[in-house]
């Protein structure tokens, strides 16, 4: 059987696109791959079809293959939609109680499913090394790559372990993918899985999508801002498709809601203070087409796979080049034309800066943070977040350097638990070196202020953007 009858038969499309064949041909070669291509090309098949192929290997139970993916919502998406189509996958994450991760790992063990999603954590997990030691892991694949990388948008210090893990189950063949890669990055992804530059084939889709219309429009206050919303939602009202509006605050984000519930624009919201069924319900009527526009935060979108998305508007500047093209990239997956529009105001740039100064925290505060959770943590479970925030005199309204240092402890394997109320942590770990070095922290914080200046320099363009996109990818 051939990789375009796989294809054909589990998933309905008759041909390939663009490079996914002769990705698919090297990883069926047992040669490693890393893939860059744009988001809504088509990456998971590029190992969703070697993981179906019929091949001969020495061990009785069927060959599986390990995807490491980031995103809990993502994998369940991905693992509902192959069940769907009748395909043996699996996911084991923190989302599942302890019966159904053993339940799961036994059958793991009987030589179940084709496709396992991991996130990179579960690799802390001795029961879980015991399960995958007993299988033939013939191809592992780590989605969203770019994680990988300390210079990446989205760093998982678990993807900087990956080296480690291949060894772990026998150094399988190995694909990576990403949407968004600089070269430096790129560069980085493949030192960190411990290969050799001359065995990786890289694959690069390019950026370019034809259909998305990108702009950016410059404004000056809330009320140009609210005006441009409401006509963009005016201008596609009544016709299929869906919109979403990405803010940087959420009091932002509720401050325009109420401004457009005035004007009587329905809208859902989402965001990271709504609880979690909230989240779903949100994320629901908005796949189902039940109310169009969305206001939300970046956390909104990830796992998100409509593919009518007709207008994606930021109306506070990102982060980062990789970070606004990720969020553009989930507009017009159907092909058909698409608004991407950022509303450029020079003063949401403070915002930003700020952010990037609380996500970068110094090794003063990580170990002072290490410190009150290692000698008082029966109080801070008593007292909560906001004791601890007030012990370590963070009392600036938006300084978020505690959640930082919290998710980075939690990343590098020294807490776990939930702090949200009531919190309940467990110190497991001694603080990382990485965590300490002030010349690497200090290094990091200048690069993600430079990704920062990269995406005002392409807003404050007057000419074509695209080819100052595509030096910024390096195409």
């Amino acid at each position: 059987m051939e990789p375009v009858d796989v294809l054909k038969q589990y998933f309905g499309y008759p041909s390939f696109r663009g490079c996914q064949e002769a990705v698919i041909r090297r990883v069926l070669n047992d040669e490693h791959a890393l893939v860059i291509m744009p988001t809504g090309g088509g990456k998971s098949l590029c190992y969703q079809i070697p993981a179906l192929m019929e091949r001969s290997f020495d061990d009785p139970h069927p060959p599986l293959t390990l995807v490491i993916s980031p995103l809990i919502a993502l994998m369940k998406d991905q693992v509902d939609a192959l069940r769907q189509r009748g395909i043996d996958a699996a996911y084991i994450n923190s989302s599942l109680s302890r019966e159904e991760r053993e339940q799961r790992y036994s059958a793991v063990r009987k030589g179940k499913y084709r496709l396992l999603y991991v996130t990179p954590e579960r690799f802390r997990k001795p029961e879980f090394l015991d399960v995958i030691g007993q299988r033939f892991v013939s191809l592992l694949a780590v989605d969203e790559a770019h994680c990988i990388s300390e210079w990446g948008h989205d760093f998982r210090p678990d993807y900087t372990r990956l080296e480690e893990f291949r060894d772990l189950i026998g150094n399988p063949t190995t694909i990576a993918l990403t949407a968004t890669a600089t070269p430096d990055v790129q560069d980085d992804i493949v030192d960190q899985l411990g290969l050799d530059d001359r065995e990786v084939q890289r694959f690069h889709e390019g950026i370019e999508r034809p259909n998305l219309v990108i702009d950016v429009k410059h404004v000056w206050g809330d009320e140009e801002k609210l005006e441009f919303i409401r006509q963009t939602a005016e201008k596609y009202h009544g016709s299929p498709g869906s919109g979403i509006v990405y803010f940087t605050l959420i009091k932002t984000l509720e401050r325009f809601s109420e401004l457009l519930r005035k004007q009587r624009v329905p809208h859902l919201n989402y965001h990271g203070d709504l609880d979690r069924q909230m989240r779903r319900r949100v994320q629901n009527d908005f796949m189902s087409s039940r109310c169009p526009l969305v206001l939300a935060t970046p956390a909104f979108g990830m796992g998100i796979d409509k593919e009518d998305i007709r207008f994606v508007l930021h109306a506070e500047i990102p982060g980062s080049m990789e970070s606004w093209y990720q969020e553009i990239g989930r507009a017009g997956r159907d092909g058909l034309p698409a608004d991407c529009v950022l509303l450029y105001d020079d003063r949401d740039l403070m915002i930003q800066m700020e952010f990037i100064q609380w996500s970068n925290p110094d090794p003063d505060v990580y170990e002072r943070v290490f410190d009150v959770l290692s000698t008082d943590l029966d109080k801070f479970h008593s007292l909560g977040l906001d004791w601890l925030r007030e012990r370590l005199h963070f009392r600036g309204k938006h300084d978020r350097r505690l959640e930082t240092a919290l998710a980075m402890l939690e990343r590098y394997g020294v807490i776990e638990g939930t702090w949200d109320d009531p919190p309940q942590l467990e110190v497991i770990g001694e603080l990382p070196a990485e965590l300490k070095q002030r010349g690497l922290l200090a290094e990091k914080l200048k690069r993600d202020q430079q990704k920062l200046y990269s995406l005002v320099q392409f807003a404050k363009l007057e000419s074509d953007r695209m080819p100052f996109v595509r030096e910024y990818f390096g195409l």
